[in-house]
């Protein structure tokens, strides 16, 4: 019979997405270790101990994004230049390096084999890899968009806010005898990629999935991704400020972070607003109806976790007492989850379907994956909120020991573990239901008895 797959680079894509999941599962398991750790049952500490637990779990969530936005990449580009990808085996060999990069650097956090730079710890050798990785893939897909000939905003978006990711990883690489200046650049890669250009990248995979899911025409759609981009590049550029209050810059930070650090909150206002009109102005009801929910989601979650949640905290009069606190993490998860999570998973959702040719993607084991991930998300958000600021209280205020504040918020990690119970099932639900649908994408052209393809739901 007919291949189902419209593209050979979706099944690239397919692999991208697996590894993202089988990632993913990896970190949830190093943030339970964390977990009973904060409520004083640090079993593991002479095998995994608790900064390694920390550095391995952060890490493990920068990888399986960016395998998340480039198994996207694979499956949009070719979509919107309507031509196959570049070169498979590049794709293949792209695909190889990176998990051959992520196995040695999780591995060798375990033998302390790492850089002692918070959110950048992989070994400098392992760091000149990622770059060789990286230009494969934007050369990869570059070629491919001038293959095609067809330049569409929402093609160009992306690739543009892939290639910025790329260039700002290089300051990272670069250290400093001053630790002052030394942080300094470390920002531009840690803040201008989650608060910068992967705003682009997510601002790109929304504007595809909605002119498929909502019915609305490209160019209106195309229209608001400009706003986004000008709303992302005013305010997240600058607000890289609020990273520079306390760590010995010139003092007007302070005044610079404040400032647009307020306003970083319209970008996902924007994106929230973006989403749920285009949703609605649309007026049809899609097939793929949890594809939609997942991605009307991503822009909520995206301006309460990223938008409001990172303004209450990072503006000067409240940072200089919730700074290196567990608020921190409670804006951190909220944010990463609602603004890049959710999107990978919306692109899963709606790729599924189509590269297998099945139409009933939806059942009871996808809603409930997303309600009960979202509500898991929600609930863990709140316990960081409460033991965050019950910890700013007795260590700023009151003037407690550290350990002994941590001790007394060991508590509040117990609702923590529930919570996190909550959402893991929420993924496991994910999980299943994807390798339910996913088979097929890779099996196709090996045995050759995969379905015929079904009518497209895009438009």
């Amino acid at each position: 019979m007919d291949n189902p797959l419209k593209f050979q680079s979706w099944r690239i894509a397919w692999t991208f997405f697996a590894t993202c999941l089988l990632l993913l599962s990896l970190q949830i398991v190093y943030g339970f270790i964390m977990g009973f750790a904060h409520m004083g049952y640090d079993v593991l500490h002479d095998w995994i101990p608790f900064n390694t637990a920390r550095a391995t779990h952060t890490n493990l969530l920068v990888v399986w994004l960016l395998a998340g936005f480039m198994g996207s990449a694979y499956y949009i580009i070719p979509d919107e230049s309507q031509t196959d990808i570049w070169s498979m085996k590049l794709g293949w060999a792209q695909w190889g390096s990176l998990v051959v990069v992520g196995v040695i650097a999780v591995a060798g956090f375990h033998f302390n084999w790492w850089e002692g730079r918070k959110f950048l710890e992989i070994p400098r050798p392992l760091d000149y890899l990622v770059v060789v990785n990286v230009l494969t893939f934007l050369f990869n897909i570059g070629m491919t968009v001038y293959k095609g000939k067809r330049y569409t905003t929402t093609a160009l978006t992306l690739l543009a806010g892939l290639t910025a990711a790329a260039l700002l990883y290089l300051p990272g690489m670069i250290t400093f005898d001053s630790q002052v200046i030394d942080s300094y650049f470390r920002w531009w890669v840690v803040h201008l990629w989650v608060e910068g250009v992967w705003e682009l990248v997510m601002g790109a995979i929304l504007s595809y999935l909605l002119i498929k899911l909502s019915g609305v025409d490209r160019e209106i759609i195309e229209k608001w991704l400009y706003v986004i981009v000008g709303l992302t590049f005013l305010s997240g550029i600058l607000g890289t400020g609020h990273h520079y209050y306390w760590i010995g810059a010139p003092e007007y930070w302070l005044m610079v972070g404040g400032l647009f650090s307020a306003l970083e909150p319209l970008a996902f206002l924007g994106m929230a607003l973006y989403t749920v009109a285009m949703a609605r102005r649309g007026g049809r009801k899609h097939a793929n109806s949890v594809a939609l929910s997942w991605s009307v989601g991503c822009g909520i979650m995206s301006f309460v976790g990223a938008g409001f949640l990172g303004f209450a905290h990072t503006l000067p009069q409240v940072n200089i007492w919730t700074h290196g606190t567990l608020v921190t993490a409670m804006h951190g998860h909220m944010a990463f989850w609602g603004a890049y999570a959710m999107l990978v998973f919306a692109m899963m959702a709606y790729a599924l379907p189509e590269m297998t040719g099945r139409k009933h993607y939806d059942s009871w084991v996808a809603e409930w994956a997303f309600w009960l991930s979202n509500i898991g998300m929600i609930s863990m958000t709140g316990a960081f909120a409460v033991a965050g600021i019950t910890q700013v209280y007795l260590e700023r205020r009151v003037g407690m020991d550290f350990l002994l504040a941590q001790e007394a918020v060991e508590v509040h990690f117990l609702g923590l573990i529930l919570a996190a119970s909550l959402f893991t099932l929420g993924i496991s639900l994910y999980i299943w239901n994807f390798s339910r649908y996913g088979v097929v994408a890779l099996s196709s052209d090996v045995s050759g008895d995969a379905p015929s393809p079904a009518p497209s739901l895009a438009k």
